[in-house]
């Protein structure tokens, strides 16, 4: 795929990761707001509240760790390859690049088959009764994002090391 292919892709997958974060942490804040209103203004609860704000949080940690992938904002070794020679900094870079795809696809791999097992079971959310294997495909969508964000930040990187060729 060329580069002008590529920036218009992650371009837009930016743009939809920012959207589906904001949307989320705007609807956990709006939750929250009603559950603590509900709570000590009409002195009732809304039980189903406190579960969907959760669900929404870790939705949102998910996909906001592929943002985090995307600007380089996860460990790294940023300062002992600053050191290295140029062809050291390559490997390194490639190196650290495939482990965090790899660690990314194992999570998500992992991930998609608790969320099988969930799905067979038909298990259910304690207040809101929706199924469960909802809340838990946070984990592979988010990995499957950050694998992709970290291929991209690798991608980058030698990019860079090697003057934009």
């Amino acid at each position: 795929m060329s580069e002008r292919k590529q920036a218009k892709v992650f371009g837009i997958l930016d743009r939809v990761e920012a959207g589906l974060v904001t949307v989320l942490l705007g609807g956990m804040t709006v939750v929250v707001f009603l559950q603590v209103f509900f709570r000590f203004v009409v002195r009732g609860s809304l039980p189903w509240s406190e579960e969907l704000a959760r669900y929404l949080m870790v939705w949102a940690v998910f996909i906001g760790a592929s943002i985090g992938a995307r600007e380089g904002a996860h460990i790294g070794v940023q300062a002992v390859v600053n050191f290295l020679p140029a062809s050291l900094k390559r490997a390194a870079i490639l190196i650290s690049g495939l482990l965090s795809v790899a660690f990314s696809l194992i999570i998500m791999v992992l991930a998609f088959k608790v969320v099988a097992v969930l799905m067979k079971t038909g298990q259910k959310s304690p207040a809101m009764e929706i199924p469960m294997y909802w809340a838990y495909m946070a984990v592979p969508v988010g990995c499957t994002l950050m694998g992709i964000r970290f291929f991209q930040a690798m991608l980058e990187k030698l990019r860079a090391q090697t003057g934009g060729k």
